[in-house]
């Protein structure tokens, strides 16, 4: 487990200062910001997932899924980032994963939008000091470049998710990012990238979340500099491409 801690807050924002970010030109595609949420959590919060996972979401998964059952239950402790389950009502990418965030609106930063949606889909309201930096852009294959702003909500941060938008939100130890088997890789017949997975609680955690998840465990938590920290490559399942 690691610690909600100074010295991680420190540390990761000196990482993301050493980091050289890859901004990517919108060439048509849309512009998106996500939040990585870090918050504090206590051990066995988490004993119950209020989603009911089904063997037909975990079929399409392009790998063996032998002893998943597509819960997020048990996964909380120390510090934490947000995880939140989209609403089945949505019109794209219902009860996927996803980090808080959305599109940017005109005339605002990446910045500003990450914390916005924070609060929209969360209801955390925090200012521009919670923000520790950011990880580098990553184009996705429904027309976004998604840039990723790490956030330091505090020790008492409160979650309220928006029931419009967001089914749960899970508070998820950084130290299941660091597992030995994360992250793994699939090879598909439709691409020729490899398709990233992040093993976390009992399912499978697809880019470009999964991506952005992988990034910020090799450069915020690692200090990884350079081409070995990039994830742009890394594919995405093919039922997140629409």
């Amino acid at each position: 487990m690691i610690r909600y801690e100074p010295d991680l807050r420190n540390r990761i924002a000196s990482n993301l200062r050493d980091h050289d970010r890859m901004e990517l030109p919108l060439d048509g595609r849309k512009h998106a910001a996500v939040a990585v949420l870090l918050v504090d959590s206590d051990v066995g919060s988490d004993d119950h997932d209020p989603h009911a996972a089904d063997a037909e979401g975990m079929a399409v998964i392009p790998s063996d899924v032998s002893g998943l059952d597509g819960r997020m239950a048990n996964v909380a402790g120390g510090a934490s980032f947000v995880l939140c389950r989209r609403t089945a009502r949505l019109n794209t990418h219902a009860a996927q994963w996803a980090l808080p965030g959305g599109r940017i609106d005109p005339g605002e930063s990446s910045q500003e939008a990450a914390l916005r949606e924070t609060h929209e889909e969360v209801g955390l309201e925090l200012g521009e000091a919670s923000v520790l930096g950011a990880l580098d852009d990553y184009a996705t294959r429904s027309g976004y470049v998604i840039t990723p702003v790490v956030v330091w909500a505090g020790a008492d941060a409160r979650l309220v998710p928006n029931p419009d938008e967001v089914l749960a939100a899970y508070r998820i130890g950084l130290h299941e990012l660091c597992r030995d088997d994360s992250p793994r890789f699939v090879t598909i017949p439709e691409s020729d990238r490899p398709v990233v997975q992040v093993p976390l609680g009992g399912d499978l955690i697809h880019a470009p979340t999964g991506a952005l998840l992988v990034q910020f465990r090799w450069v915020g938590l690692e200090g990884r500099t350079g081409d070995p920290c990039r994830v742009g490559g890394f594919e995405q399942p093919v039922f997140a491409w629409g």
